[in-house]
């Protein structure tokens, strides 16, 4: 059994703060967590995404790369950046595709529809309208039928295999591939894929060979082989047809689903075996890997495992994943793509550290969210120094809202910089006013949307001119003065770092008064011999009655 042991650090320009227990929170409702667990096969990194159950505010979605099957593929980051305009997402990758066609391997569904063949050997993941996770082996039994008796359809938006009838839908692209004594019928309009339900539609066009045009609101059947002649005599132009997406389970009210597998947890117990169609050792070998679960209240968990690099994290087996998804609480969950193809990411920035740097991928697995967001604010303590005199303050909202936005003092009063107005869809930027209290400062944005639902984000800052001026010599022989400001007694602690981050030296913590102040580090590391000639970085935290806040600034050294 593995067993967490550790919670480290998230370490992001823009998400700065740690993590905890509860993980740290990315946008309203969704946070994340980077555990490490010691195995006897060495340490293994574990990032973790909870999201409130899909429902209102929130959509658990397969995005396509391109936005199409026929698209991509491209990276995780770049498919969050083509909807940051609709929504904000966080999300993992999503199932194997084919890596010169770039169709997925499995079930597509979208608002509902069918876009994609499931793979009947293998689990298929489905969110229906409850915000209940489904994971089943989805079979396909279509059928279409003209002026004859109903014929099978094998395939959504796939070449189909000799013999075979193929339906191509606007989610397969601009225009069906080119086979080869192919027999074409254009349907238009076409409803949309809704499996379990009669999609009647007109033939408008005939064709051979392929490559016919997909109409918007249509879709394109094509047949090869044996099938070809049942399709050209039984659907002339003019003829009414009528498909339907039989699915077994039928998977009633699912509205968002993707390929994947093997399943993982059942009714809260980890699967070790799940006989589904994947070669043993795709399985057990440890390696990169990445999951989705729902919790027994209702949240879901989207976890990449870092894999493949020795010290760092060696990757898990499928089992192990289970085991880990059962200790995160899943009572029910999935894997999805594993090896290098293994992403996670929030609003196009990297969570988690590929094996072999951020791979293309064909779908991203995203909790999307539809309320008002604000980033992390870009200066966490104001303090008057250059680049830290004020905060910009922004927001963005995805649907038409009246929003209100208000920058609340420590003491309590609020400076209102928007009141009930009403915007239509983007980013909304402000300069803070004049800041007069010292201590920390809410920056709080409400917005109700045209369909009612009313969200909030509220981002943190503290101003603090406790410490300002701060100033090292530009070659310090021997030693090196730090000089610096106080404008109330504090407690100082002077750390000198290499200019990656590494602590050196700290000197001890000293307590100091209002005024000119200065702290001398002798040149020597914690080992007591004396540092190499080079760049450094003085760097001075103070702790007084407002709070904690740093400096930091460059310097050269040279041994006197």
């Amino acid at each position: 059994m593995l067993r967490r042991v550790a919670t480290v650090a998230l370490v992001s320009a823009v998400l700065a703060a740690p993590a905890h227990a509860q993980g740290t929170e990315l946008m309203p409702g969704v946070t994340f967590e980077k555990t490490v667990e010691f195995t006897p096969n060495g340490p293994v990194v574990v990032d973790v995404l909870t999201a409130p159950r899909p429902g209102g505010l929130y959509q658990l979605a397969p995005v396509l790369g391109l936005g199409a099957i026929t698209g991509g593929p491209e990276k995780l980051t770049q498919i969050e950046e083509s909807v940051s305009s609709l929504a904000t997402v966080a999300g993992i990758n999503g199932d194997f595709f084919d890596a010169k066609t770039g169709v997925p391997a499995g079930t597509v569904i979208q608002n509902g529809a069918l876009e994609h063949t499931p793979y009947g050997t293998r689990s298929s993941i489905g969110v229906d309208t409850s915000g209940t996770l489904h994971v089943d082996r989805l079979k396909l039994f279509a059928t279409w039928q003209g002026t004859g008796q109903r014929r099978p359809l094998n395939e959504i938006n796939d070449v189909p295999a000799t013999g075979d009838t193929a339906l191509f839908t606007p989610a397969y692209g601009a225009a069906a591939p080119k086979v080869s004594g192919s027999v074409d019928v254009v349907l238009d309009p076409f409803p949309s894929a809704v499996p379990n339900t009669d999609l009647s539609a007109t033939v408008t066009a005939t064709g051979s060979g392929g490559g016919e045009a997909i109409p918007p609101d249509g879709a394109v059947l094509m047949a090869t082989g044996a099938a070809a002649p049942h399709l050209q005599a039984e659907a002339p132009v003019g003829t009414r047809t009528t498909e339907r997406l039989i699915t077994q389970p039928s998977w009633p009210g699912v509205v968002a689903g993707i390929g994947g597998g093997p399943q993982i947890v059942k009714n809260g117990k980890p699967v070790f075996r799940s006989g589904e169609a994947f070669p043993t050792a795709q399985v057990t070998a440890r390696s990169p890997r990445a999951g989705i679960g729902q919790l027994a209240d209702g949240r879901i968990v989207l976890v990449a495992v870092d894999g493949d690099q020795p010290g760092y994290s060696s990757g898990l087996s499928t089992f192990e994943l289970a085991q880990t998804m059962t200790q995160l609480g899943a009572v029910t969950a999935s894997a999805v793509g594993s090896g290098t193809a293994v992403t996670e990411a929030f609003d196009g920035q990297l969570l988690d550290r590929p094996s072999a740097g951020q791979q293309p991928v064909k779908e991203g697995l995203l909790v999307e969210y539809f309320g008002v967001y604000a980033s992390a604010l870009p200066v966490p303590v104001v303090n008057g120094d250059p680049g830290q005199t004020t905060e910009p303050l922004s927001y963005k909202i995805v649907r038409p809202s009246t929003v209100t936005a208000k920058l609340v003092a420590p003491d309590g009063t609020s400076d209102v910089l928007e009141n009930a107005v009403q915007h239509v869809p983007g980013s909304y930027t402000f300069t803070a006013p004049a800041l007069t209290v010292e201590g920390t400062w809410h920056w709080n944005v409400t917005a109700t949307d045209d369909t009612g639902q009313t969200s909030t984000i509220d981002r943190t800052f503290r101003y603090d001119t406790t410490l300002s001026g701060l100033t090292a010599p530009k070659v310090a022989t021997g030693t090196a003065a730090i000089r610096f400001t106080l404008s109330r007694p504090a407690t100082v602690k002077l750390q000198v770092e290499t200019q990656s981050g590494i602590v050196i030296e700290t000197l001890p913590t000293a307590s100091l008064q209002a005024g000119a102040q200065s702290l001398t580090w002798d040149g020597t590391l914690t080992t007591g011999t004396r540092a190499y000639a080079g760049t450094y970085v003085a760097h001075v935290f103070v702790t007084s009655s407002v709070g904690t806040s740093d400096l930091s600034v460059p310097f050269s050294y040279k041994r006197g």
